[in-house]
């Protein structure tokens, strides 16, 4: 089969598998501006593995990888590669940011929603759509709640489960990442009107607690207040904000009133008019 050239734009925060590893579920964009969703994915390929020399596959990176449609999955930009040790995928370069993240806003700029209630019908039979790109008229607020500090029972004990009975008797326990004390949506109006709270599942604003929480030593309240910092008064200041929307495959099938959640944030600075000649 031909291989689908991706770029890779969405990596949600790990959750707990049922294997040795975290799954992630990453999204991008093919050439054509088009959406694909592939699971799953080990957190693992996003990280370097030193035996294998290869680097850490950033978002906005091309990635060229044999997929398969899901069979258990009615969404139709829901994939997984055929060959699932990940041997096959070919990462190629990363697009960076340089002149306010143009290359990058060709890419995934081609087809952007503004109208929610647009999309949620989109999202019904016959079409479904399950992944796209929004840009909200005003951001109002970003929400924070607190959350369980830890994960499932259900999952812990998966894990230790599969810890006692590891291959190699001197192998260590591998711990599971963290989970997040905190919740984080974005509050915003579409250019309609209509306001929303969407949660948001983006992999980057959970490292980003966790890096502030680092930096604060420990003062979770200093920490929040640098997240704040930076998604509510660096973005809506500085940056031209537009959100990866994705639907949970429960909720999407629910046909709940609005199946979405923010799964990534596109943040290019501001571009200002340019003069004529400039």
């Amino acid at each position: 089969m031909a291989l689908t050239r991706v770029l890779l734009t969405v990596t949600t925060y790990p959750l707990p598998s049922r294997s040795y590893d975290e799954l992630v579920c990453t999204a991008g964009v093919r050439e054509d501006g088009t959406w694909v969703r592939i699971y799953p994915v080990p957190l693992s390929f996003l990280m370097q593995v030193k035996r294998s020399g290869r680097m850490p596959v950033r978002k906005y990176t091309w990635l060229e990888v044999d997929l398969e449609r899901r069979k258990d999955d009615f969404r139709p930009e829901s994939h997984s590669p055929v060959n699932r040790d990940f041997a096959a995928i070919q990462v190629h370069e990363h697009i960076g940011p340089e002149r306010h993240w143009s290359e990058r806003k060709k890419v995934c700029l081609q087809h952007v929603y503004t109208d929610l209630s647009q999309l949620i019908a989109d999202s019904q039979e016959p079409t479904n759509v399950s992944l796209a790109t929004f840009k909200p008229t005003r951001i109002l607020d970003l929400i924070i709640e607190a959350e369980d500090r830890d994960w499932k029972p259900v999952w812990k004990e998966l894990r230790q489960q599969l810890d006692l009975f590891a291959e190699g008797a001197q192998e260590e326990p591998k711990q599971m990442i963290p989970k997040l004390p905190y919740k984080f949506s974005y509050r915003f109006e579409d250019d309609k009107g209509r306001v929303s709270t969407l949660m948001i599942e983006d992999w980057e604003i959970g490292q980003l607690y966790w890096n502030c929480l680092r930096d604060a030593d420990g003062d979770e309240q200093v920490a929040l207040e640098k997240v704040r910092a930076k998604y509510v008064n660096a973005f809506l200041t500085e940056h031209d904000v537009h959100l990866f929307l994705g639907t949970t495959q429960k909720f999407h099938a629910m046909r709940a009133l609005n199946p979405f959640v923010i799964i990534g944030v596109f943040y290019p600075k501001r571009v200002e008019q340019l003069g004529l000649f400039e």
